[in-house]
């Protein structure tokens, strides 16, 4: 990165920033308080509250949000007249899945090959840590020349909305005129990206059910109704021969018309295993983006170590549907929940619950806050274009501030690119993107400032 005061400014605050990551990333902060204990997330969100208090941010509140978890507001005030930016991230995190398949212990940030590893180090603490990096940035050079409203949601992963309602109690809470959500990533590693779209999502638990009790299978099996055996029908049911998502009414044939995604890169991306084969049909980015998606997040059944010759009398699933935009994700969850119903077979009885829902997102590039990051983007990573791409995620928070205020513009930046694993064994940030995105930010707000 060529010499920049803002830059060399927040190359001196890396080391810190380091730190300031580690500290956060201890707490095991699921917001699935099944399996984590609740202090743990309220610990975070204290930390988050008092590192803005010494930031000088006003009005610092942790918000009880509908959903049981908390979420971290502050206000600091700019120049008299100066327009309003409102920067978000998430501080809840995925489960680490299986703790023994880290490399180094999930919750302790540990460097390894130029890259920092650690639950939540990309997905989302990091973009804490980097809306603090570029706030900082601007004070050690002239100031801050907006106004800033800062959200870091404490129940993102788990899709239970939360923030949403309450930013739809609380209106003008969020107001302003550019929101930059620091939750999505680079389409590769060093190339600026602006995402544009993203899925959205519904979450339905489903239990079938055939007998008042495990019954021999010896005795019992090849008559005997089998609620595990019908549950495989009906989530097989959701996906046609090729890998494509097949639920009834639903159109799975939409293109995605941008940037697109080498399926080489992306077999390389997703470390696909040798010899086996991609699903759906059309393009990649046809399949990430614009088109719907089902995935079977879990199932409930007898594990193999100790497991008895049994009819199983009941069986249940998370399944989890992406939407694209310009599908209404409530629709969608409609015409799972009946598909899931039309396709249970030999009369089992069917229950469907459910769990979460999110709406898709396409963002409007046209106005200056696109314009402002562009030219940010190009002094971060010099001799770069930043690039429009689409996410697969979901960010429900998205469509309920598009919703609220139609007039901001809403960008979509942050830490995830591919090699950070989100989500999986090892997630990990680039220290590199981490120290860019910081410096394009603080000279988005800027340039839009004197825009």
């Amino acid at each position: 990165m060529p010499s920049h005061p803002v830059a060399d400014t927040v190359a001196s605050l890396m080391p810190g920033a380091r730190t300031e990551l580690a500290e956060l990333v201890a707490f095991k902060s699921v917001a699935d308080f099944d399996q984590y204990p609740q202090s743990e997330s309220e610990a975070a969100a204290r930390w988050i509250a008092g590192a803005l208090r010494a930031e000088g941010f006003t009005d610092v509140a942790l918000l009880d949000t509908p959903d049981g978890t908390q979420s971290v507001y502050g206000f600091l005030p700019g120049p008299e007249g100066a327009k309003t930016v409102l920067l978000y991230a998430h501080y809840d995190v995925q489960p680490p899945l299986d703790e023994a398949g880290w490399t180094s212990p999930p919750f302790e940030l540990t460097e390894r090959d130029g890259r920092w590893y650690g639950r939540g180090a990309a997905d989302c603490k990091g973009g804490v840590i980097m809306h603090l990096l570029a706030l900082r940035a601007l004070k050690a050079n002239g100031g801050v020349p907006v106004n800033v409203k800062v959200i870091v949601e404490g129940s993102e992963e788990q899709g239970t909305g939360g923030l949403e309602r309450y930013a739809e109690e609380h209106p003008e809470l969020l107001e302003a005129d550019a929101i930059v959500i620091g939750d999505s990533g680079n389409f590769r590693l060093g190339l600026p990206t602006a995402t544009t779209v993203l899925r959205g999502m519904t979450l339905v638990r489903v239990q079938v059910d055939t007998l008042e009790g495990n019954l021999h299978s010896g005795q019992f099996g090849g008559a005997a109704p089998d609620a595990l055996a019908a549950l495989i029908r009906v989530l097989d049911s959701l996906r046609a021969e090729d890998g494509s998502t097949t639920v009834d009414g639903l159109d799975g044939g939409s293109v995605w018309e941008g940037l697109e995604y080498d399926e080489e890169q992306f077999r390389k991306d997703a470390k696909v295993l040798d010899g086996v084969g991609l699903i759906g049909s059309g393009t990649v980015a046809d399949r990430l983006w614009a088109r719907p998606a089902v995935t079977v997040l879990g199932i409930d059944c007898p594990p193999v170590v100790g497991a008895t010759p049994s009819v199983q009398a009941s069986a249940r699933a998370l399944v989890s549907l992406r939407v694209p935009p310009g599908v209404d994700a409530a629709r969608a969850t409609e015409l799972l929940e009946a598909h899931l119903r039309a396709h249970t077979p030999w009369g089992a009885r069917v229950r469907t619950e459910r769990i979460g829902q999110g709406q898709a997102f396409r963002a409007d590039t046209a106005g200056p806050a696109y314009r402002a990051m562009a030219d940010a983007m190009a002094v971060a990573y010099p001799g770069q274009e930043m690039q429009y791409a689409g996410q697969g995620g979901s960010i429900p928070l998205c469509s309920t501030l598009a919703s609220l205020y139609p007039k901001a513009e809403i960008l979509l930046i942050g830490l995830s690119e591919p090699e950070a694993r989100i989500h999986a064994v090892d997630e990990s940030v680039s220290p590199e993107e981490l120290e860019r995105l910081s410096v394009a930010e603080a000279l988005f707000l800027r340039n839009y400032a004197a825009g």
